[in-house]
């Protein structure tokens, strides 16, 4: 499986794809999509489609997991991250990426511990996580954390989604995964 993290945000965006085969994790790429502060925000969102589109689209991930939406003190700033983020979803269901969404909190005591880490001590054990070289930039760094924790959680969360629901709508939803063709893989590189 391999995973998207996503890091939303209007002047960084980090993102970080990680795959997993058994229970080893593996990371694929990084990086930070940086946008120009002065560019107005309906331009800078266009930037983060266009190269989301692009990353989505090279890698093929089957999931894009993103940071939900948290309560911020600065309201401006909550609602600038809420455009960003609603880009972000639109290009995963526009590929038709399976969308996970996790809160800040749960990531960090995922990766961390607790749910007060910080960015730094995030990236420290992203890097002890992933064996990374060196600790990738913060924002990545979040995004990784986010793709790890969908490995680490999301099967989980499925299961136990089942467990909750009623035996025939539990067949139903067996019965639709049976049937959903397998999705491609990309080409190999030369």
């Amino acid at each position: 499986m391999l995973v998207l993290g996503i890091d939303p945000g209007t002047l960084k965006l980090g993102w970080g794809l990680v795959s997993r085969m058994g229970n080893r994790m593996t990371h694929v790429a990084h990086g930070v999509i940086k946008m120009n502060g002065k560019l107005p925000l309906a331009e800078r969102l266009t930037v983060i489609d266009r190269q989301l589109a692009e990353l989505i689209k090279e890698h093929t991930p089957e999931v894009g997991s993103v940071e939900s939406l948290f309560f911020h003190k600065d309201a401006q700033a909550a609602a600038k991250l809420g455009h960003a983020r609603g880009v972000v979803l639109l290009s995963l269901a526009r590929a038709g990426v399976q969308v996970a969404e996790y809160a800040p909190a749960k990531v960090k005591r995922t990766i961390a511990g607790g749910g007060q880490a910080d960015k730094r001590q995030v990236a420290m054990m992203i890097r002890n996580v992933l064996s990374l070289a060196e600790l990738p930039p913060p924002d990545a760094a979040d995004a990784l954390a986010l793709a790890v924790t969908h490995l680490r959680l999301g099967p989980l969360e499925d299961r136990l989604k089942e467990k909750s629901m009623s035996p025939v709508l539990a067949r139903a939803l067996a019965n639709h995964r049976r049937r959903r063709p397998a999705r491609r893989s990309p080409p190999a590189r030369r």
